[in-house]
């Protein structure tokens, strides 16, 4: 596949996995995080804001890669 086209269906799969993402790391933020104290509430929300690039990465890395020639 063309660096060209994994860019373009990496795009779209990083958009869907960001937006479901965002709704789990909200249900999770709506439980029990908010009757937390707030030292525990901030390390929670510093987690779920950084968790979804760990996953997303090996899609980047495959998005980046070369072409064969």
């Amino acid at each position: 596949m063309r660096q060209r086209n994994r860019k373009l269906l990496g795009t779209v799969l990083i958009l869907v996995f960001v937006c479901v993402y965002a709704l789990v790391a909200m249900a999770l933020a709506q439980g029990r995080i908010t009757e937390a104290p707030k030292l525990v509430q901030t390390i929670a929300y510093v987690v779920l804001g950084f968790a979804w690039v760990l996953p997303l990465l090996p899609l980047i890395k495959w998005m980046e890669r070369k072409d064969e020639a």
